[in-house]
Formats: C-alpha cells, structure tokens, sequence
C-alpha cells in the first residue's frame, strides 16, 4: 500500500523519504494535477521542517512532476488536453521503438526475469481488486525494464531522462479508469510472449495497441472540453 500524507516521515534521509511520498502522492492521484502545494499544511502533515520540503520540491520540480508559477506558487504538474494527448501519441511511438528492438536482444533470461515482475504484480491488492495498477518506479517498472532492454541510449534519453517522470503520472492515472488495470496487466504479459517469440514486429505492434488503449483511457477519464 501506497503510503498516506498523513503519516510522519521516520526516516534519518528525511529529503529522500520526503521526495518519494510526495512522488507516491502525486502519481496515486492524492495530490491531484493542479493542485497547490502548501508547504505549512505538507510539512505539519509529514511532521518534517519545511527545509527538507523545499528541497523535496526542488527535486520535484526538476522532474516536472511540479512546478512553480510566478504568483501562484508551487503546483502538481498539469497537461493541458492537447499536450497530453501529443506527448501519449509520441510515447506510442517511441516505446513501440522501444519493444522492437528489445525483442532482438533480450536474453532468456532476461524475458523470464520480466515475466516474474509480472508475477510480482499480480498480487497487488489494487490490481486483484479492479482498482489500479501502480508500479514503483525504475526496476519494478515493466516499461522501465523494455526501455532500457532496447540498447539505444537516444530512446531511453527520451523516455527515461526526459519523460519518465511526467509519463508514470499519466499511465497510473490511466490505469484507475474502469476495467482498466487488469486489462493492462494481461496487455502485459502479451508483450512478454511477444518479446520471447523474437518477433520485432509483433512486439512493437502488441507494445503500441496497450499504449494505446492506455491514451484512450486517460482520454475518456478526461471532461468533455479535452476532445474539442
């Protein structure tokens, strides 16, 4: 379980743990896209001081999952309609990339290791139940693990360095739309079959369709104004 902003912060590397519950908060959708960050209330609520807050944030903001706007203050990053949709269609395209040419160069072993992180997930309560399904970043991350299966530096400069972050906000979100989560888990293990049949084709082809399907999701959670 994905823990709570409410529980303190017990930990001596106070700005890491902080950094990663505000993280966990901001992809779970506790702290919505858009929403203010106030820094008196979050730092009371994390029984931390508000300098390894601040500094949390400013790791945030680097990876654009918040940013600062003159006037306003500090806010959970928020896409409007239209760049969201351009930077999912991108993402389509460029971990479409990313499956082909892992297809070519997994090892056995390699596929066996991301069949068993599948595994892993399956026993998330929120998975079983229906509700979402949130993978914690990096290695536990089933795209996280393709990308960088690829070899080719410039596609993980793309996805990992540049739009990871941003990305996983979106896809968990994508994933609480009904039906969604165990839907995207079985898209999964397709993916897996299709980078152990060493087929570049299909692996790219399955890879798309579930990004796809994850778009409309997103798409379809959005209000009416986002499709005009």
């Amino acid at each position: 379980m994905i823990p709570s902003l409410s529980e303190p912060v017990r930990s001596e590397s106070l700005v890491d743990i902080v950094t990663k519950r505000l993280e966990e908060a901001i992809v779970s959708g506790e702290l919505a896209p858009g929403s203010r960050i106030l820094e008196q209330s979050l730092a009371a609520s994390l029984q931390v001081s508000r300098g390894p807050l601040r500094e949390a944030i400013r790791r945030l903001e680097g990876r654009r999952l918040v940013e600062r706007r003159q006037n306003i203050g500090v806010r959970v990053a928020e896409l409007s309609p239209g760049d969201l949709s351009n930077l999912l269609v991108v993402r389509e395209a460029l971990e479409g990339m990313a499956a082909r040419l892992a297809a070519q160069r997994m090892t056995p072993a390699e596929i066996d290791e991301l069949e068993r992180l599948l595994h892993e997930h399956a026993d998330q309560e929120e998975l079983r139940d229906g509700k979402a399904y949130l993978q914690a970043s990096y290695d536990n991350d089933f795209h996280f693990r393709i990308i960088k299966a690829s070899g080719n530096r410039q596609l993980e400069e793309s996805l990992i360095n540049d739009l990871y972050d941003l990305l996983r906000l979106y896809r968990a979100r994508s994933s609480k739309a009904e039906g969604r989560a165990q839907k995207a888990w079985h898209e999964h293990v397709e993916i897996v079959a299709a980078l152990r049949s060493g087929d570049p084709d299909r692996a790219e082809a399955v890879m798309r369709d579930h990004i796809r399907n994850a778009r409309l999701s997103v798409e379809q959670m959005m209000p009416p104004a986002a499709h005009d």
